[in-house]
């Protein structure tokens, strides 16, 4: 979602509606945050039909997630399951994988497609400028893949129930921003023995198109230009030519203001030479994250089939 500064107050130095502003002490006021909501990890809980915790990899980060189970799979059996890495949006700046929002989001889809989940909880900005959402989104794929080779690393769940060979990243909005650059970074490291990364989905994701971007301007200090391929893939053919994953989901929507960006990435990354199974799904008469807004609509209810529908082919 874009966001537009307004003129300065006497006591701000940086006001970007509807997230944040910036005070000439230091000081950062945010907007639009959803409520927190603990996890769940109770087997006998009837409702939800799933389970969910919390893990901390870093916590004078607060670098983390919240892992999602099926509850009809027993913790301690070893059924495998595909393996979802989550990365929530906000502009970069706001929201939380612990939010009700992504919480209540994460659940319904882990019980819809049976899948394991991972939700990344990353530093934000403005506080946390850029490279910090990208270092602790990839800190956190390697914790999660580490498990891989021996099956026995810190976390059972993961031990127990992931399908390595079957490894997807996904986001909205700028966190499918972030789920790009975690691909092409893992198409360029390896995510380790036996981990495939099997497909990307992208929904509603927040790209540059080469003109100035304010928000970028002040979050991204080391900003290498308009086209940075954080910012801009759609620039770089090669980077996306590249891409590892065997299948990619792009998902827009009419109304959203970011809706351009999305079908020129899909566009672009059409006519790169990449190899993959390239999906496509615009919805129509939807804003941006409607999915997230609004998740007993309709359409909310089409988007939740069709990323089903990916996960499991």
């Amino acid at each position: 979602m874009d966001c537009h500064p307004v003129a300065d107050s006497p006591e701000v130095l940086h006001n970007f509606l509807p997230f944040f502003r910036i005070f000439k002490d230091g000081s950062v006021e945010k907007f639009l945050q959803t409520p927190f909501i603990p996890p769940s990890d109770d087997p006998n809980a009837i409702s939800g039909g799933v389970r969910s915790k919390d893990v901390f990899i870093s916590p004078e980060n607060k670098v983390g997630a919240r892992l999602f189970l099926p509850r009809t799979i027993k913790a301690d059996e070893k059924q495998k399951l595909p393996l979802l890495i989550y990365f929530h949006g906000g502009a970069f700046v706001i929201e939380s994988a612990f939010s009700v929002q992504y919480h209540n989001y994460l659940s319904s889809l882990v019980a819809e497609a049976n899948i394991i989940a991972v939700s990344v909880e990353y530093r934000l900005a403005p506080e946390r400028p850029m490279p910090a959402c990208f270092d602790d989104s990839w800190t956190m794929i390697n914790w999660v893949t580490s498990h891989a080779k021996t099956r026995q690393g810190p976390e059972s769940w993961i031990n127990n129930h992931a399908d390595f060979t079957k490894v997807f990243f996904a986001g909205d909005s700028a966190g499918a921003n972030i789920a790009h650059n975690m691909a092409a970074k893992a198409s360029q490291h390896s995510l380790g023995d036996g981990v495939k990364l099997l497909g990307l989905i992208l929904m509603h994701p927040s790209f540059g198109n080469g003109q100035p971007h304010k928000l970028w301007e002040l979050i991204c200090p080391d900003l290498n230009g308009w086209d940075d391929p954080r910012l801009h893939p759609m620039a770089h053919r090669s980077l996306l030519s590249s891409l590892v994953c065997s299948k990619i989901l792009v998902c827009i929507s009419e109304k959203d203001s970011l809706r351009e960006r999305g079908w020129l990435y899909y566009e672009a990354l059409k006519n790169s030479g990449w190899e993959g199974e390239l999906d496509f799904l615009e919805i129509e008469d939807e804003g941006h994250v409607f999915h997230l807004l609004n998740p007993n609509c309709d359409n909310a209810k089409i988007l939740m089939k069709r990323v089903d529908s990916f996960l499991r082919a």
